[in-house]
């Protein structure tokens, strides 16, 4: 079983959303990485390397950025965001990964 953070600036993302979908996200974050969060699924992958984080879940509309460390022991939330079609938003701005 995984433990989960989160960073400063992951927190600020969040506030971005409105209360029922930071409930929605957080709930999904919990269920998909406590347990085997190095574990590739439909909706969470390994990103090519970049500078925001090492992997991604997809939650519907939204993304969450994470890292895994400590051998799976432990999980880093380090954003989240918006995917609109093509184009990812975090706080509002277009983010480049």
């Amino acid at each position: 079983m995984a433990s989960i953070s989160f960073t400063e600036s992951s927190l600020e993302d969040l506030g971005f959303f409105s209360k029922k979908e930071q409930s929605s996200i957080l709930k999904k974050v919990e269920e998909q990485l406590i347990d085997e969060p190095a574990k590739q699924t439909r909706n969470r992958k390994p990103l090519r390397p970049n500078s925001l984080a090492s992997w991604e879940l997809r939650i519907k509309d939204f993304r969450v950025f994470f890292d895994i460390e400590d051998d799976a022991k432990s999980v880093k939330v380090k954003a989240f965001g918006r995917k609109e079609h093509e184009k990812l938003f975090v706080r509002g701005k277009e983010y480049k990964l």
